[in-house]
């Protein structure tokens, strides 16, 4: 393998050992190329061809950042699809209220959230199970396994609820 250095930078070449150049020669792999990229791998810029363009660390970014924004878009079609599956609407809590000042959310012990999803996973129960079992909604559930119960509004007689179901202590 010859070693070209361009600059201050290193250019490794498996292409021919007489010093000629890479002419059609990919930079990264060796492999003859009548039409080769310039792409930046690595740090280094390098002549590549059809098979080694995908090392581009240009390509890479525009990717993961395509894949970053699918995922996003994917998280907000499910959430939207769980609220219209449960009807989209806030009539439970405008027939039943949510006075969250008669129902204070107590303090609750550190880790709560795995706490409550172990023994909810430990009763064999998903969290549909559950939300159909104590009549409250998938959402306040979520909220309190990912640990953020105060955040979403839940109300201290669903801790209560849950650790009576679960036999678990949630509040401190």
């Amino acid at each position: 393998m010859s070693v070209l250095r361009i600059g201050h930078m290193a250019k490794y070449s498996t292409g021919d050992s007489t010093g000629g150049g890479d002419a059609g020669s990919c930079e990264l792999c060796g492999a003859s190329s009548g039409s080769l990229k310039t792409a930046s791998i690595a740090g280094a810029t390098l002549k590549v061809c059809a098979s080694c363009a995908p090392h581009d660390d240009a390509e890479k970014k525009r990717d993961g950042q395509s894949k970053e924004s699918d995922r996003k878009k994917r998280a907000a079609r499910k959430v939207a699809e769980l609220q219209d599956a449960q009807g989209g609407d806030s009539s439970r809590w405008e027939r039943e209220g949510t006075n969250y000042a008669d129902d204070p959310l107590p303090y609750l012990v550190s880790g709560y959230g795995d706490r409550f999803r172990e023994a909810r996973q430990d009763a064999g129960l998903q969290i549909h199970e559950l939300a159909e079992s104590l009549d409250v909604p998938e959402e306040q559930l979520m909220a309190v396994e990912q640990g953020r119960a105060a955040r979403a509004g839940v109300g201290g007689s669903l801790i209560a609820d849950i650790e009576s179901d679960l036999g678990i202590e949630l509040a401190e």
